[in-house]
């Protein structure tokens, strides 16, 4: 493997830095010609007459670059492809230079300048890179550390198609928030493959906390804040302390965020199970059923709302929670609450936990953990499909067999955590798309735009437009692949998709105008992406809070939403029959109001997928609709599910 790399001060190359191996190739462009711009050529530092600076290296261009082929390093074509933005479609071309997006349209309108690289993206999507708003890379848990650092993990995201990533800072009881920040930027700058940036979690409570979060937004480009209701003894906040953390971040214009699962039972029950004798896997998901997570997402909203805070729910893994979700933001019109849920959710169950290898199922092991009622993966992406989840993340905590082995006789000291960075889109595609529940603009706003919006990064990540940063993918929506540990890229020794096929495929990735991925190929260099400065009041979140009208926003979000808005979730219905509660909960557990069936009489419309079109009730994919009807059985009913609308009219807003 060659090691070289770049000294940022002078821009040449010296040895010692990881890079990917150069493999050359002579790619051709559709004419027959021999694209310069590919055509890779291994040179020794040695020989090198030419320095690049180190912001336009990519890991495979490091010595001697003709001038010709530096300008193609920074010029790209992209033509012929279906441009897939959340709220449209369109077949265009797209022009790159310098890292950003700078023309799309009709190649017709456009002259290609001189010394540019021409990508054919004909029967291709071309789509805005994705953007993970939930990893933990490098990440000190349970006496280990992550598997996966900032180089392994950022690199495994741009193989799967994702080039932002949102990783978390973890202060320990007690420790500075200002330090912690620090620490996170000096383990990620140095390594990182593409721009990520930083959540801050609030991990214990104090004047002086409080004090630094209004440093961390001002000064550090930080505007979200995590609260744990779980992990009691470590990070787990109490109600009182919520309250003040959420009262801050709606002063400080930030969103706050929340694990939300009651930990007070969890420790309770599993000193329980642990005195029963249940010391295997399948204790971790007992002791922290799906009620527990259910009454701790409901809490949050409460207080968020009490706090007049915006509130963004990590990690939504149940359908008890998911409902939970739904509810609030039905009270609240769709304001204020915003849920994330995990690929991990969409793309395998709980009933691993009991299998009969102690290592597979460990392997399982994240909180709030895998449901075991296989019917959750589809009930959670329906909830995408209809703006209940707003945002798939990974999750990415990812610990080896051996590291696993410390909770071995006790679950509750196996390490939490799983992989999924680099599968989320794959994942999200193929339980989405491929089955026809979404359409690629869905896809694209629940894995990216969205994201983009709500932390404040729109439409400079998750739009391609010009003006907009040039991450984005060339997407064959008729390739396959087969996930597995022994082709992934993560430093995992296990994935939990394993053996899983997904149809579409990432041929190409381009981080900041760089081509990174092309088709098996990829082009990293540790240290080329940049922290993202996340500024505060994203408009997104607070402008309907504020009670700021965004009439642009209006048609934007009638094609974000695949079509939902047919939903019409504060009109009355003929039929105003409350859902019956059949998602583990007890009967007296109902924390929020009442739910009751779309009128049986509505229309479907049921989006078409990348797999051609679905017969009936088909429309053209930016004008699609999507509500309840007869033809839905009885499960697929429960999961489209609206607050009936107190007397008198609409529900009041989020104040």
């Amino acid at each position: 493997m060659s090691e070289v790399m770049v000294d940022s001060a002078n821009g040449k190359a010296k040895p010692e830095s990881r890079l990917e191996e150069p493999i050359c190739r002579d790619l051709r462009s559709t004419d027959g010609t021999a694209d310069a711009s590919t055509q890779i050529k291994t040179v020794t530092s040695e020989s090198s007459t030419n320095t690049v600076p180190a912001e336009d290296i990519s890991s495979m261009e490091l010595a001697n670059v003709p001038k010709d082929e530096e300008s193609a390093q920074n010029r790209l074509y992209i033509k012929r492809g279906h441009v897939v933005n959340h709220d449209g479609m369109q077949q265009a071309d797209v022009y790159i230079e310098d890292g950003t997006v700078r023309y799309v349209g009709s190649g017709a309108d456009f002259v290609v300048p001189g010394g540019c690289r021409t990508i054919d993206a004909t029967g291709k999507l071309v789509m805005p890179g994705g953007i993970d708003p939930h990893t933990h890379f490098q990440l000190e848990f349970g006496g280990t550390v992550s598997v996966d650092d900032f180089y392994k993990g950022t690199k495994a995201a741009v193989a799967g198609g994702t080039t932002t990533i949102l990783d978390f800072v973890l202060p320990k009881k007690g420790e500075s928030l200002l330090e912690a920040y620090d620490a996170w930027r000096a383990r990620a700058d140095p390594k990182v493959v593409c721009d990520y940036g930083l959540h801050v979690g609030i991990t214990w409570w104090s004047k002086s906390v409080r004090d630094e979060m209004r440093i961390l937004c001002q000064e550090r480009g930080v505007n979200s804040f995590k609260c744990f209701m779980a992990y009691k003894g470590l990070y787990q906040l109490n109600d009182s302390e919520l309250y003040e953390v959420f009262e801050t971040c709606k002063e400080l214009g930030a969103v706050a965020m929340v694990h939300a699962e009651n930990g007070d039972i969890i420790a309770k029950n599993v000193t329980k199970l642990l005195t029963e004798g249940v010391t295997g896997p399948e204790g971790h998901e007992l002791s922290r059923s799906e009620e527990v997570e259910a009454e701790a997402t409901n809490r949050a909203c409460v207080i968020a709302h009490q706090a007049h805070c915006p509130l963004y729910v990590v990690h939504v893994m149940s359908k008890s929670a998911g409902i939970e979700v739904a509810r609030a933001r039905r009270r609240y019109n769709g304001t204020g609450i915003f849920g994330e849920t995990l690929a991990a959710a969409l793309g395998t169950d709980g009933t691993h936990y009991h299998d009969k290898c102690w290592h597979h199922a460990a392997a399982h092991v994240l909180s709030p953990p895998l449901r075991p009622d296989p019917t959750t993966p589809e009930f959670l992406m329906k909830l995408l499909a209809q703006d209940d989840l707003q945002t798939t993340g990974s999750d990415n905590c990812t610990f080896n067999r051996n590291q696993k082995e410390l909770g071995l006789k006790d679950f509750s000291k196996i390490p939490n955590g799983v992989n999924g960075v680099e599968d989320r889109m794959s994942v999200v595609w193929e339980k989405g798309v491929q089955t026809g529940l979404i359409d690629p603009q869905r896809f694209v706003a629940i894995t990216s735009t969205n994201a983009a919006k709500i932390f404040n990064l729109y439409p400079r990540k998750g739009r391609i437009a010009p003006g907009s940063d040039a991450d984005l993918l060339i997407w064959d929506p008729k390739a396959v692949r087969t996930i597995s540990a022994s082709t992934h890229h993560q430093a995992c020794d296990f994935n939990i998709f394993e053996g899983m096929k997904c149809h579409g495929v990432p041929e190409f990735v381009i981080v900041r105008g760089r081509v990174c991925v092309e088709y098996d190929l990829i082009r990293v260099a540790e240290g080329q992406g940049s922290f993202l400065e996340t500024p505060v009041y994203p408009s997104f979140v607070y402008d309907a809070l504020n009670g700021v009208a965004r009439p642009e926003e209006g048609l934007e979000e009638k094609h974000a939403r695949n079509g939902i808005q047919g939903l019409e979730l504060n009109a009355k219905s003929g039929h105003e029959v409350d859902i019956p509660d059949t998602y583990a909960l007890p009967e007296k557990y109902i924390p929020g109001p009442a739910l009751s069936v779309i009128s049986g009489d509505s229309q479907l419309s049921t989006p078409h997928s990348a797999r051609g079109h679905r017969p009936d009730g088909q429309k053209n994919m930016q004008e699609s609709t999507f509500s309840i009807s007869e033809e839905l059985d009885k499960s697929e009913a429960r999961s489209c599910i609206r607050v009936r609308a107190p007397p008198g009219g609409k529900s009041s807003g989020f104040w």
